[in-house]
């Protein structure tokens, strides 16, 4: 007969007994939290205005917060510029040098100094933000009070004049200013040359090319430059450059299949690009036509051009100057509707020159011309 062994509801195990207590161990996990702080006294909050030194790890998340909202081109969600809080701007965080009593006078924002005039721009481009780099750009940018989202601050950074008036005129206008590792800047950058100091600008706005051509003829010797199809963003920034240097009044270029105002093209136009007047044209051989329309005289710069640059007597009046691309020069359409091609003469055999120094011969000419 079997035994209990063959009964398929046999106990397999034996009873478990009591479980053993934790020993007051989570007595402290029953106790209340006392009463909830106001957000203003939460240092993890956003709406935290304290001075204290906040502990490392909330102080990790709120610049994380406001790197992020500075590459969105958002304001940070943490205290705002000028109340009480540990963030960079006006009132708070931390400064290089003294400031100045009176910072307005010398960095010339608000008097002195180029300045655009609000609502004048108004054709933003459809890129992203762009991160403007070097001292000189930077300066220049925060004198022409353009708008900026963030400035950033490489530690360890030579403090020199310019540095103290960047830092100085940013602060006053609220723009946050962010000090991050040199390693971390170069990363940003893509390893470009950034002399330590960054500035965060929105979009470019365009000018309105009616608009530009109007401001141009109310000059007693209007200059224009026309781009047609540059693609180096440096030249486009060498060009804007000279056009401010030899007193132009405007550049235009297309939308499509050139470089536009970019951080590149900024910085190598040292900040000129704040002081004169750029559009974009959707066709450029029907803005040449209108500019001919009002009394320009277009001339298209071609190294098998018929007038040479030293008998143009064009010079002395309305002049637009169209500078080709760097590799196949004006295209077909284009050199056709210019009223004159200018050659530009040489001493020796070269096949031509660059797109932007090709621009600055001919402008340093015209205006050799015209005090003459």
């Amino acid at each position: 007969m079997p035994g209990n062994s063959q009964n398929a509801s046999k106990r397999a195990t034996s009873k478990k007994g009591a479980a053993a207590g934790s020993g007051g161990k989570n007595r402290s996990g029953l106790k209340g939290r006392g009463k909830t702080l106001p957000a203003d006294e939460r240092p993890w909050h956003k709406g935290y205005s304290g001075t204290e030194k906040l502990p490392d790890k909330t102080a990790r998340k709120q610049d994380k917060e406001r790197r992020a909202a500075a590459a969105e081109g958002r304001a940070p969600k943490v205290g705002q510029p000028g109340t009480k809080d540990t963030t960079w701007g006006r009132g708070g965080g931390r400064a290089y040098g003294k400031q100045a009593a009176s910072p307005r006078g010398r960095s010339g924002v608000g008097r002195g100094g180029p300045r655009i005039a609000p609502g004048r721009r108004s054709n933003p481009t459809k890129e992203g933000p762009e991160l403007l780099l070097g001292r000189n750009p930077v300066v220049e940018a925060l004198r022409a009070a353009v708008p900026a989202t963030a400035l950033y601050v490489a530690q360890g950074i030579d403090i020199d004049e310019r540095v103290a008036e960047i830092v100085r005129t940013a602060g006053d206008r609220g723009i946050p200013i962010l000090e991050i590792g040199r390693n971390e800047l170069d990363r940003m950058t893509g390893g470009v040359l950034h002399q330590g100091i960054g500035l965060q600008v929105p979009p470019f706005a365009y000018e309105d090319f009616d608009d530009l051509l109007a401001a141009a003829m109310e000059q007693p010797t209007p200059l224009l430059v026309a781009m047609d199809g540059i693609t180096d963003p440096r030249n486009v920034g060498a060009v804007i450059r000279s056009v401010a240097a030899f007193g132009g009044h405007g550049v235009f270029m297309t939308e499509r299949r050139a470089a536009g105002i970019t951080a590149t093209a900024w910085r190598t136009s040292a900040g000129a690009a704040a002081r004169v007047p750029v559009s974009q044209v959707v066709n450029l051989t029907r803005a040449i036509k209108k500019a001919q329309d009002v009394g320009f005289v277009a001339i298209g710069l071609d190294a098998d051009g018929e007038t040479d640059l030293y008998e143009l007597e064009a010079a002395v009046g309305p002049l637009l100057v169209v500078v080709g691309s760097e590799g196949r020069g004006l295209s077909r359409l284009v050199g056709e509707t210019c009223d004159l091609r200018v050659s530009i003469p040489m001493a020796s055999e070269v096949e031509s020159l660059n797109a932007s120094v090709a621009a600055a011969v001919t402008l340093a000419e015209v205006s050799r011309r015209r005090s003459a």
